[in-house]
């Protein structure tokens, strides 16, 4: 029998562990596989540690691990995959906004042999007019410069075969945007639309800077467009300049009607030395990612596991 693992990262989710838990045990059980729920709290700062030990001494097929601080979402979907056991491996949020109904539509897709089955999200109940926009705004311009394509809508909810899980492995970059790294990977790949209900309860941790920091991680992780940009601009407005020194050149040796010119001067040099800082700040967002990973650091630690599952 094929073994299933579901890793689910939780981070102040203790409103909806016991209803999530229940509901996958009750879509999973109907299904003919053997399968482990494993947790990763990307540590939280409510009871939703204590949630996870109570539910794992209850259930042998759940399992916890507690991460030293708190990482962020991509990388408590790493340390999920990487302790991941499954033949299978599906990912998923917490918050019941992806949908446990919808597990044995992926696990069906795996079966037909796809190795990816990509969930696409087609909307959000609830979600506001400026995450929808900014979110479709978001991978248009991603697609744009990448030269890896990212479906839009695409979302962390997934199903991954032990291939893929082993392949996404060997990746160690710590600026992580799995949706681009995934689309990278390869494999034959399955799309299932779905529509994301409202969460169960609680409100959603993933704020405003957050998304931003997600967005910029996503462009400099698949792009070299941004550096591009700033040669191209640098040499465009090189090239004005020096037609209009020649003009300025012109106006002083061959007519009378050169004149202090302060105003001019003075914007050119705010305008120009601004254009200057925009290719200094884009040059240092990827000077910073380089001083990152050439640090080596481990890309998580945990604090306790609250169970070895051992794969019968």
């Amino acid at each position: 029998m094929k073994f299933i693992s579901i890793v689910v990262p939780v981070y102040n989710e203790e409103e909806n562990i016991e209803f999530f838990y229940q509901e996958v045990c009750k879509h999973m059980e109907s299904l003919p596989y053997k399968f482990e729920l494993l947790f990763v709290d990307d540590g939280s700062s409510d009871a939703t540690p204590l949630l996870l030990e109570k539910i794992s001494q209850q259930d042998s097929r759940v399992r916890g691990l507690i991460m030293a601080r708190n990482y962020g979402h991509q990388l408590a979907l790493t340390c999920g995959l990487d302790h991941a056991d499954g033949d299978g491996v599906i990912t998923m949020d917490g918050d019941m906004q992806h949908p446990p109904e919808m597990l044995p539509v992926l696990l069906a897709k795996w079966e037909e042999g796809f190795e990816v089955v990509q969930t696409i999200r087609i909307s959000t109940e609830g979600v506001s007019w400026f995450k929808s926009v900014t979110s479709g705004l978001f991978y248009k311009l991603i697609n744009a410069m990448s030269k890896v394509h990212i479906q839009e809508g695409g979302s962390d909810f997934r199903l991954l075969d032990k291939a893929v899980v082993q392949s996404f492995r060997r990746y160690k970059e710590r600026a992580r945007f799995i949706r681009g790294m995934i689309g990278a990977i390869g494999y034959r790949q399955a799309l299932v639309e779905f529509v994301a209900p409202k969460r169960f309860a609680g409100t959603s941790k993933f704020s405003l800077r957050k998304m931003m920091h997600f967005a910029l991680d996503g462009i400099t992780a698949y792009s070299k467009l941004p550096l591009r940009f700033a040669f191209f601009m640098g040499l465009l407005f090189a090239l004005i300049s020096f037609a209009v020194t020649m003009h300025v050149v012109y106006i002083k040796l061959f007519t009378l009607e050169a004149v202090p010119g302060w105003a001019t001067i003075s914007a050119s040099i705010l305008f120009l030395g601004g254009l200057q800082l925009l290719g200094l700040g884009i040059i240092g967002e990827y000077v910073g990612r380089i001083f990152e990973e050439v640090k080596q650091r481990p890309l998580y630690l945990l604090r306790v596991e609250l169970k070895q599952q051992q794969k019968e």
